[in-house]
């Protein structure tokens, strides 16, 4: 063989090799319903805790146990088993990323990742409003002050 031809080869297999290990760490959100038609199987679930429904958490008899309603941008919900401590900023999260199976009509999940609202809310708008006065004095404007 050609120099050439070892070196495509090895360029063709490492290119596979690295659209392989892509796609082996890409994740994919299920919703509750493709969750419920995967049962046993691990995913992950995009939802919010449903609190108008109850929340069973005890500290003291016994941390590592969370029990919740999700529900899913789709407006489906599912009961939620985790067995860990519940996470710090739990109440206060937008989003839930649940990791975990579906098995006997409740989700079992291994892992919360919390999505908290942004911190940077206020300094948005702030920044917002200063560049809005920006503009008004960029344009001449005598009621802007300096």
């Amino acid at each position: 063989m050609k120099k050439i031809h070892i070196i495509l080869l090895v360029s063709i297999a490492a290119a596979i090799a690295v659209l392989i290990t892509f796609l082996r760490t890409t994740t994919t959100y299920d919703t509750v319903e493709t969750a419920m038609n995967k049962p046993g199987r691990f995913v992950h679930l995009m939802a919010r805790w449903d609190r108008s429904q109850p929340l069973e958490y005890d500290a003291i008899k016994n941390p590592n146990y969370l029990s919740f309603t999700a529900v899913d941008t789709m407006g489906k919900s599912v009961k939620v088993i985790y067995h860990n401590p519940k996470p710090e900023n739990f109440e206060i999260s937008d989003r839930l990323v649940l990791k975990g199976k579906y098995e006997n009509g409740l989700f079992n999940c291994d892992g919360i990742q919390t999505k908290c609202p942004s911190k940077y809310k206020d300094d948005k708008k702030n920044a917002e409003k200063s560049i809005q006065q920006a503009s008004g004095s960029a344009t001449g404007n005598p009621d802007t002050k300096y």
